[in-house]
C-alpha cells in the first residue's frame, strides 16, 4: 500500500501499522527475559507469556553443553555482536544484537538487548537514501571535487554557504568561486590531502555572498576513493559554527578585559583601558563620558543615583575614547572637554533607564537628536556610522557616566548579544573606575594631611645648611608615613629628624602627624637621643594598644615606626646620634670620603622594653650628613634592583654621595636621579645638613664664684663683652637676665655655677650649676620680697628654658633678639 507523508509527498521506507518493529528485549541480571516486544515475537515466533519469566539461555541455539552460558558481559556498560538464537519452529536464526548495561531509577540492573527487524529493502534502498539525506542537509555544507579540484557535486547547505547552485559551481574550482586568499590556503590543504590521504581540519571566517555578517566554519577535508582504492577526489564538509564562535570570542573578550582593565587606580587610563580592549573586538569607534558632578577626588559631589537621571540634557566630560582608524577622526569633543546631549540621546535615555540602548542611523536618515548638532551630523555622513550602542556606568547603584559603541567600518550592526556584551563589559569597568575614585578621593586626602604634618619650611638657624627632598609612593603603593624635621634647641644647637611609619594610607599619616609632633616635644625639653627615642616607642607602644581597641569589624593595621635623632652643637662640633631600627646615615667628609656612622642598631619603635644607645662624634666643620628613609635604597624602586639586594643600595649611595656637587640641593637631585630612575614604590625622604662651626669670638664663658657678691662683676664681664660684639643697646635688658639667672643659681643651686654667652642670630644667655632641680616660674604675691625674677626673665626674653646638663646638673639659658 503506498504511504504519504502530511504535506502529501511519497513516503517511502516510513514504517506502517503491518510491519515489524525494533526487536527490544530485556533481561535482568540473573538472565531471565523480563520484556519481550511483538518485534522480538515476529524475530522468534515466541509469544510474550512463553518467554517472559524464562531463563534468556534457552533462546541461544548453541550445542547442548554451552546452551545456558550467557556471554561473559557483566562488567562492560555496552556489547555488541551477532547472537546465534533458536526460532520457535527449530530453525536457526542469526541476529545482530546491540545489549546496553542499564541501571534503574531504583538502582537495580538488567540488560536491554535490540536488534533490527529484517528488512531485506535496506540494501537497496541504502546509497539512495544518503545521497538524498546529505544532498538535503541544512547545516553540513558538501561538496565533491575531482583530482582536479573541480567542482563536481555540492548540497544546498553549500549552495547557501557559497552562493550559487551546483549547476553554476560544477567545473569550477573553489578559488573561482571565491576569489580570496583562504580559498587558496583551503586548495593547498585539498592537494595535501589528495597526496597523504591524511584528512585536514581547519577553521576559517568568511562572509557569504549577500550577507552582511562574517561567519565562522569549521571545514573537514577528506579524500574520496573507491572500493578498490583508486582515487576519485577530495571532499569538503563545513559546519557553520558561527555562534559557537562568536560566543567563545565574547568569553576571550571579557576574559581580556577582567586582565586589563583596571590595572591601575587611576580613572581616566581605566576608562581608556575599557576603550583599548573594545576597539576594534566589538565596535569601530568607543567613547567614555562622566557625568560632570564625578571627580576623580569627588571635589564637585557624588556621581547620581543608577537610573534616577533627572529630565532634560546632561553634561558629561570625555574622560577616554578610541578608534579603529588612527587618530580618533571621529571625535567631536577631546578628552578632558564637556559636552551636553539631549533628552532623546542614547546617553540621556541609557542612564535615565538604567539598561543599555540600541540604535540603527545612516546619513539619510540623521536621528533627531543629533539633527541640531552639525558636527555630529557631518561625522555621522563622513564616516558611514549606521549602528550605535549606549550602556550606562554604574557601579554599587551609582550612576558614574556612560560608553557609546559604535560601528562604521564593521558592516554588520549591533546585534542583542552585542548589547549584552557591552553591558558586562561596561559593568566591570565601571566597578574599577569607582574603586579609582574612591582611592584617589582617599589618596588625595591623606596626601593634603600628609603634606600638611610635614614642615612647611625650614626654621632659620646657623648650625647646619639643610636641604631636603620628599617623595610620595606611587599612586598603587598609597601615601606612606615617611617625615623629617630640623628642630632649633638652645644653645645654637640643631635636631635633625628622620622616621618612617609602617604602612600606607591615612592611617600611617596620621600616625606620622602624632609622632613627628611628639618628637618636637620631647626636642623642646632638651632630651638626649637616647631619651628621646625610649619616650617616643613608649608612645608607640600606646598608639598600638589604641589602636587594637578601636578597631571594630576591620584591623587597624599594626603600629610601628623607625627613626633617626641626631642633635649638632656648632660651638663644640658635636654630634650626637641614636637610631631605632633606621637605615644608618652616611657622612661625608670635606675632602669627600663617605662613610656609614656605626650606630647601634637599636630596636624598632613600639616593641619596647629595650635600649637605645647615643653615639657622640666631633664631627668636621663642613661635614655632610645624609638621612633618609629606606624607601632610597629599597632595591624595588630600580629597574636592575634584585628585591633584598639593600647593600647595593647602600654602596650606591654612598657613591653617588661622594661625587662633588656645587650645593646641597644639586646633591640631592643627585642623589634621586641616581636611586630613582623610576617612580619609587615606597615613599622616600631625604634630609643633607653641612656643618658649620661656630666663631670662637662669637662665645663668651666665666666662671662664677658662688657668692653674691659676684653677681655684680659678672655683669660688668657681660656688658663689656656685648660692647666687643656691637650689641651695646641690649646691654640693659642681658644685664637683668644675667643679675636674675645667676643670683638664683647661687642662691637655690649648687656650685660650680657658670655664665655662657653666644652672639648667634639671638643673644642667647645660658647659667649652668651641679644642682638637678629646675626652677619653676612662679606668680609672686603684692607683699613678696621675691619670685618675680623669672617672670622678668620671660617677659624681657623672646624665649627661655631649662636642659639638663651632660655629666649631671642643668642649665639654664634664655634667648633675645638683638
Amino acid at each position: 500500500m503506498e504511504r504519504r507523508t502530511a504535506d502529501g509527498r511519497e513516503a517511502r521506507g516510513v514504517p506502517g501499522d503491518g510491519e515489524a518493529p525494533t526487536v527490544r528485549v530485556t533481561v535482568d541480571e540473573h538472565g531471565t527475559v523480563t520484556g519481550w516486544n511483538e518485534g522480538a515475537e515476529r524475530l522468534l515466533g515466541y509469544a510474550a507469556p512463553e518467554v517472559v519469566g524464562r531463563p534468556a539461555a534457552a533462546l541461544l541455539a548453541e550445542e547442548p553443553g554451552r546452551a545456558r552460558d550467557l556471554p561473559p558481559l557483566a562488567a562492560l556498560p555496552r556489547w555488541s555482536g551477532t547472537l546465534a538464537l533458536r526460532h520457535r519452529a527449530g530453525h536457526r536464526v542469526e541476529a545482530r544484537v546491540l545489549a546496553h548495561h542499564r541501571t534503574g531509577g531504583d538502582g537495580t540492573r538488567d540488560w536491554l538487548l535490540v536488534c533490527a527487524a529484517p528488512r531485506p529493502r535496506f540494501a537497496s534502498d541504502d546509497d539512495e537514501l544518503m545521497r538524498w539525506g546529505i544532498l538535503q542537509s541544512p547545516s553540513c555544507a558538501t561538496s565533491v571535487l575531482d583530482t582536479d579540484l573541480l567542482f563536481r557535486r555540492s548540497n544546498r547547505a553549500a549552495e547557501r554557504a557559497l552562493g550559487l547552485s551546483a549547476e553554476d559551481m560544477r567545473g569550477l574550482r573553489l578559488t573561482d568561486v571565491l576569489p580570496v586568499p583562504l580559498a587558496e590556503e583551503i586548495e593547498r590543504r585539498m592537494r595535501q590531502v589528495l597526496e597523504t590521504g591524511e584528512p585536514q581540519y581547519l577553521e576559517n571566517h568568511a562572509q557569504a555572498p549577500g550577507e552582511a555578517r562574517e561567519h565562522a566554519w569549521s571545514v573537514q577535508l577528506y579524500r574520496v576513493e573507491d572500493p578498490d582504492g583508486r582515487i576519485l577526489g577530495v571532499a569538503n564538509t563545513g559546519h557553520d559554527v558561527t555562534e559557537q564562535y562568536w560566543a567563545r570570542k565574547r568569553l576571550q573578550l571579557i576574559a581580556e578585559a577582567s586582565t586589563r582593565i583596571g590595572s591601575t587606580l587611576d580613572v581616566t587610563r581605566t576608562a581608556q583601558e575599557l576603550a583599548d580592549v573594545v576597539v576594534p573586538a566589538l565596535a569601530d569607534f568607543l567613547s567614555v563620558d562622566l557625568l560632570t558632578s564625578f571627580e576623580e577626588g569627588g571635589h564637585e559631589g557624588e556621581p547620581g543615583r543608577e537610573g534616577a537621571a533627572t529630565a532634560g540634557a546632561l553634561r558629561l566630560r570625555r574622560v577616554a575614547h578610541q578608534s579603529a582608524l588612527p587618530g580618533v577622526p571621529e571625535a567631536v569633543l577631546p578628552v578632558g572637554e564637556v559636552d551636553e546631549y539631549p533628552e532623546g540621546s542614547p546617553p540621556v535615555e541609557c542612564l535615565r533607564t538604567g539598561r543599555g540602548v540600541r540604535r540603527r542611523m545612516s546619513g539619510s536618515m540623521i536621528p533627531e537628536w543629533v539633527a541640531g548638532d552639525a558636527v555630529r551630523t557631518a561625522r555621522i555622513r563622513e564616516f558611514g556610522f549606521h549602528s550605535v550602542m549606549a550602556v550606562p556606568l554604574s557601579a554599587r547603584g551609582t550612576a558614574l557616566g556612560v560608553v557609546v559603541f559604535a560601528r562604521h567600518r564593521t558592516p554588520a550592526p549591533f546585534q542583542e548579544d552585542d548589547l549584552l556584551l557591552a553591558e558586562e563589559l561596561a559593568a566591570r569597568a565601571a566597578v574599577c573606575i569607582d574603586n579609582a575614585r574612591r582611592y584617589t578621593r582617599a589618596r588625595g586626602t591623606a596626601v593634603t594631611l600628609q603634606r600638611s604634618l610635614l614642615p612647611q619650611r625650614l626654621p632659620e638657624q646657623s648650625a647646619v645648611e639643610v636641604a631636603y627632598r620628599y617623595l610620595p609612593a606611587g599612586a598603587r603603593a598609597g601615601v606612606g608615613g615617611d617625615w623629617f624635621d630640623v628642630i632649633p634647641l638652645s644653645g645654637a644647637r640643631v635636631a635633625l629628624v628622620v622616621g618612617d611609619v609602617v604602612g600606607h594610607g591615612i592611617h600611617a599619616s596620621a600616625t606620622m602627624g602624632r609622632l613627628r609632633t611628639a618628637v618636637r616635644t620631647l626636642a623642646d625639653i632638651d632630651l638626649p637621643p637616647d631619651e628621646l627615642l625610649t619616650h617616643l616607642d613608649d608612645l608607640v607602644a600606646r598608639l598600638a594598644v589604641e589602636a587594637d581597641s578601636a578597631a571594630t569589624g576591620e584591623t587597624a593595621g599594626d603600629v610601628g615606626a623607625t627613626c633617626l635623632y641626631a642633635v649638632y652643637d656648632p660651638v663644640s662640633r658635636r654630634c650626637a646620634l641614636a637610631r631605632a631600627g633606621h637605615p644608618l646615615p652616611a657622612l661625608v667628609s670635606p675632602d669627600g670620603e663617605v662613610e656609614l656612622l656605626e650606630l647601634p642598631a637599636g630596636p624598632p619603635l613600639g616593641l619596647g622594653g629595650l635600649p637605645f644607645e647615643a653615639v657622640d662624634l666631633e664631627l668636621p666643620e663642613g661635614s655632610v650628613l645624609a638621612l633618609y628613609t629606606d624607601g632610597l635604597i629599597d632595591s624595588r624602586s630600580r629597574p636592575d634592583g634584585d628585591a633584598g639586594e639593600e647593600v647595593d643600595g647602600v654602596a650606591r649611595l654612598c657613591r653617588i654621595l661622594a661625587a662633588p656637587a656645587a650645593s646641597l640641593e644639586t646633591l640631592c637631585d643627585g642623589v634621586l636621579a641616581g636611586m630613582l630612575p623610576q617612580r619609587p614604590v615606597d615613599d622616600v625622604a631625604l634630609l643633607v645638613a653641612r656643618t658649620r662651626e661656630l666663631d670662637a669670638s662669637r662665645v663668651a664663658i666665666w666662671d662664677v664664684v658662688p657668692d653674691p657678691a659676684a653677681v655684680a662683676e659678672t655683669r660688668k664681664n657681660v656688658v663689656a663683652r656685648l660692647e666687643d660684639w656691637g650689641l651695646g643697646e641690649a646691654s640693659f635688658v642681658t644685664e637683668l637676665i644675667v643679675s636674675e639667672l645667676v643670683t638664683n643659681a647661687i642662691r637655690h643651686a649648687e656650685p660650680p655655677v657658670q655664665l655662657r654667652l653666644i652672639h648667634d642670630r639671638t643673644l642667647i644667655c645660658e647659667v649652668s650649676d651641679a644642682s638637678s632641680t629646675a626652677p619653676h616660674m612662679r606668680r609672686a604675691r603684692t607683699f613678696d620680697e621675691g619670685g618675680r625674677g623669672l617672670l622678668l626673665v620671660a617677659q624681657l626674653t623672646e624665649r627661655w628654658g631649662t636642659r639638663p646638663g651632660v655629666g649631671g646638673g642643668k642649665t639654664i639659658w634664655a634667648e633675645q633678639n638683638v
